[in-house]
C-alpha cells in the first residue's frame, strides 16, 4: 500500500495511518479502491480475454473496503460479443472470500487479435 501510494500520489491517511484510520468508520486501515481494481485489469489482461487485450473503458462501484491480509478475487463474465468489431463488454467483481462484494461493475474491451 506504501508503494501504491507513491505511485498514484493518493496519501489518505485512511490508507497509511493506523492511528488515523482507526478513528474512522472502517477501525483500521483500508486498501486503496483503485489498488484493489486492478486486480480487475489483471484478471483481463492475463485470463479472459487475455494478453494484448486493450481496455475502451471502465465503471467501478465501491460497495466494500478491504483490509490488509483479506483474501481477495476478481471475477470477469462477458456479457456482450461484437464478433465484427472485436469487442467485448464483461461484467466485473472484487469479493471476499465470504462472499462480500467489494466492487462491482462493467468493463468494456477489444481483443487483441482485432488490433493488427
Amino acid at each position: 500500500m506504501e508503494l501504491f501510494s507513491r505511485l498514484s500520489g493518493d496519501t489518505n491517511p485512511v490508507h497509511l495511518d493506523e492511528a488515523y484510520a482507526s478513528q474512522t468508520r472502517f477501525g483500521g486501515r483500508i486498501i486503496h479502491g483503485m489498488l484493489v481494481a486492478s486486480l480487475i485489469s489483471t484478471v483481463l489482461g492475463t485470463v479472459l480475454p487475455g494478453a494484448g487485450s486493450i481496455y475502451l473503458g471502465q465503471q467501478l462501484s465501491f460497495r466494500a473496503p478491504a483490509k490488509v491480509g483479506e483474501r481477495l478475487t476478481a471475477k470477469v463474465r462477458v456479457t456482450d460479443w461484437d464478433g465484427v468489431k472485436g469487442r467485448i463488454v464483461l461484467a466485473t467483481e472484487v469479493v471476499k472470500d465470504d462472499g462480500t462484494q467489494l466492487i462491482v461493475g462493467e468493463a468494456k474491451l477489444v481483443l487483441a487479435s482485432f488490433l493488427k
